[in-house]
């Protein structure tokens, strides 16, 4: 299945929460409503005609400085079909938070505690969303273009 039938498959179950398809050379993607994203995942995986079993990867990206939000790339695969589609979600970086895909795929597990510790984003509903990479008690989420690394850390110079 091709990312444009994909993307009118959506369209036709979901309405409005499927707001747009953008065509691309490497990958097209689809952006998706925040709130809908963990319904979309859902049927993604579940429909037969579709069987999106592999989440080969999720993560977070901040648009820079010029811009007002993150955004969370989901790219999947169907071992069955061997197609892939790339779901997008926006978000603002003030409160930035989307339902979790980890109940659909496991592997969500980790990648979206990665977004969280180095972005700040959360995962409603993720089972155990804590920092993966960063100390428990460092401040800030490195990854953000904003981000100005602390001077020191624990009596130690940052960088060193």
């Amino acid at each position: 299945m091709t990312s444009q039938e994909i993307y009118t498959k959506l369209k036709d179950k979901f309405g409005d929460p499927i707001l747009s398809f953008q065509e691309a050379v490497a990958d097209s993607f689809i952006f998706i409503a925040p709130e809908a994203i963990a319904d979309v995942a859902r049927y993604l995986a579940e429909d037969s005609a579709l069987a999106f079993d592999s989440l080969m990867c999720l993560s977070g990206v901040d648009l820079g400085a010029k811009e007002s939000d993150f955004e969370v790339v989901y790219h999947l695969f169907s071992m069955t079909y061997r197609h892939n589609i790339v779901l997008k979600v926006v978000l603002p970086k003030e409160d930035s938070q989307v339902p979790t895909v980890e109940h659909i795929w496991k592997t969500a597990n980790w990648h979206e505690r990665e977004a969280y510790d180095l972005y700040g984003i959360v995962f409603e509903e993720h089972s155990d969303l804590r920092r993966i990479l960063m100390p428990d008690d460092w401040d800030g989420h490195p990854l953000r273009k904003d981000y100005k690394d602390p001077e020191f850390y624990r009596g130690m110079r940052v960088p060193y």
